[in-house]
């Protein structure tokens, strides 16, 4: 799709849209990119301006305080819900494709094997139900769309879970982490390679994917990886989801099956270790 105008990156200052602006403009792509205060995705003014004489638009904009959200649903349901849909329709409106980003959230976490595109949704927080609301009404709103599910994201520009187990390591007290939600964790510059790669597909991948590191960790797991890399010794207990009260019900299980992303792409995700022992080491 290179060469056919500039593209719109929407919530570029975000910890996945900072990535993404930065490689696509090491890639030579033209970007356009907005955040708050000069585009607020709730304003169909803001929108129509800065998706004109765009050909792709990649919506990295969203709510994402997922403790938030369950005080604050109507906010996040606006932001992550009747916003895409109308970055969808302004993008129909000047005739550019939207790449818009989702989670996991929108899976209740029950299934026994990783989540594919075609398993129901079925939300069990706020922000869950405002991510899958997202992508109801960007698919109703008349526009070429890519919807990709990400999970577990950490990156240079925001607040991640690696982050916050080495506060708390480097704090001295015992850490208690919860060893029955599983993932992948997911490097916001792996999503950045990916999205870029679609943008240079030969035609538009309309359609939903799921986009996440090879293999599987439960956040415990994960917590004892963060500290071994950075030589912290630190007693990690692990717990159970109810002994660690929050106001959002998160997903026990997360994996995602990303074989129709790799088939697209013609390559594999690269397993979660590598990096995210390349960013520890860069911190």
């Amino acid at each position: 799709m290179r060469g056919r105008g500039p593209v719109a990156i929407l919530g570029a200052r975000g910890m996945l849209g900072t990535d993404v602006t930065a490689l696509l403009r090491r890639r030579n792509l033209e970007v356009r990119a907005y955040d708050l205060p000069e585009l607020d995705i709730r304003r169909e003014e803001d929108l129509r301006r800065a998706i004109s004489g765009c050909s792709v638009v990649i919506n990295c904009a969203a709510y994402t305080n997922v403790e938030g959200a369950e005080k604050e649903e109507e906010a996040a349901m606006e932001i992550n819900g009747r916003a895409a849909g109308l970055v969808g329709r302004a993008a129909a409106e000047a005739g550019a494709s939207v790449i818009h980003i989702s989670t996991d959230f929108v899976f209740d976490g029950m299934l026994e094997r990783p989540y594919a595109e075609t398993d129901l949704p079925h939300p069990i927080s706020a922000y869950g139900r405002s991510k899958l609301e997202g992508e109801k009404e960007l698919a109703l709103s008349g526009c070429r769309y890519c919807i990709v599910r990400v999970e577990w994201t950490y990156g240079r520009a925001g607040i991640h879970f690696p982050g916050k187990i080495l506060a708390a390591a480097r704090s001295g007290r015992v850490l208690r982490v919860v060893e029955d939600q599983v993932g992948s964790p997911t490097a916001t510059t792996e999503i950045a390679e990916v999205l870029a790669d679609l943008l240079e597909l030969p035609k538009f991948p309309e359609g939903i994917f799921h986009a996440a590191a090879a293999g599987y960790t439960s956040r415990y797991e994960m917590a004892c990886f963060v500290c071994e890399v950075k030589g912290l010794r630190v007693p990690i207990e692990p717990c159970r989801s109810e002994g660690f009260p929050s106001a959002a019900k998160r997903p026990l299980n997360s994996r995602f099956d990303c074989r129709k992303l790799e088939s697209l792409l013609g390559r594999a995700m690269r397993p979660w270790q590598e990096p995210l022992k390349d960013f520890l080491e860069q911190l």
